[in-house]
């Protein structure tokens, strides 16, 4: 389960954040509801300083992992047509904007729009190019065995001086989680990114936040494929059209065309009516995110 890479802490320099709304350790930045999801207004730049503050800070001990979540599409549709699934992203403190369509929606439809788009498996680059800057220590969670150690093994590739912590496959049973737990923590991860599948990540990440010491926990479904090199990234003209599913469905048709039949539509009508620079209850939602 361990494969670490060692390297020596840095000290981390603050990136100040804009929009004053949402407390994120001592750097604030603003929400708004696009497609009925609280949505940070963070670019990729921002999100990865703020996750080095977080993770430095909860070293410290003290308090609870920060549960972020990504918004796209598909997490959007099944938000606005299942009332579980909307409490899971009720419970998290940071969604972000994985999704171009998020993004086209908050700069066509509300006066604060998100910067640019942080898609995960972008973001996971991100990531761990400052955790092996700032001598931060990943834990990955989820996929095959086989995809999982490739994964692994190219980030480490990729950026030498990143600590891996530990790594476990995704097929273990409910009752094993307290044992997992356990040696996550035993294992000294700050990011633990879990990508279990829809929903099964979800649930896993707030029924064992209380058992977990880490800074942020990250769902992050089928990035660790992506790392491994088994998924491969629509060109970077559809990416930024918002077209990306349609290549993912033309490369697997059987698997994803009735996915996105069904949620895109869904996902449509909810961005462009769930849509706004107003969060409700905004201020009590920034109060609970310091806890």
């Amino acid at each position: 389960m361990t494969e670490q890479n060692l390297r020596a802490p840095h000290t981390y320099a603050t990136v100040p954040l804009s929009w004053p709304e949402r407390r994120g350790s001592h750097r604030l930045y603003r929400e708004i509801l696009v497609g009925g999801l609280r949505t940070a207004c963070l670019s990729r730049e921002q999100l990865t300083s703020l996750m080095v503050g977080d993770c430095l800070a909860a070293r410290g001990g003290g308090r609870r992992p920060k549960l972020v979540f990504a918004s796209n599409g598909h997490a959007i549709a099944l938000a606005a047509t299942d009332a579980q699934f909307r409490k899971y992203f009720e419970a998290a403190n940071l969604i972000h904007a994985d999704g171009q369509p998020v993004v086209l929606a908050s700069k066509l439809l509300t006066n604060h729009p998100i910067p640019e788009r942080s898609a995960t498996t972008d973001f996971i680059h991100d990531a761990a190019r400052s955790a092996a800057e700032r001598g931060l220590r990943f834990f990955l969670l989820g996929a095959t065995e086989s995809i999982n150690s490739r994964c692994a093994r190219q980030l480490i590739q990729e950026y030498p001086a990143l600590r891996i912590a530990g790594r476990q496959n995704g097929y273990f049973r409910r009752e094993d989680e307290p044992a997992l737990c356990d040696a996550i923590n035993a294992s000294g991860a700050d990011i633990v990114w879990v990508g279990l599948g829809v929903p099964l990540e979800y649930e896993f990440c707030i029924r064992n936040r209380h058992r977990l010491n880490a800074g942020w926990i990250v769902t992050c479904g089928g990035c660790f494929n992506f790392v491994a090199g088994d998924y491969v990234r629509a060109p970077v003209w559809m990416q930024a059209c918002g077209l990306e599913w349609l290549y993912r469905v033309s490369r697997e048709p059987r698997r994803l065309f009735w996915r996105y039949a069904v949620t895109n539509p869904l996902a449509a009508f909810a961005l462009l009516t769930r849509t706004g620079s107003t969060v409700p209850n905004g201020e009590q939602r920034a109060q609970g995110f310091t806890s």
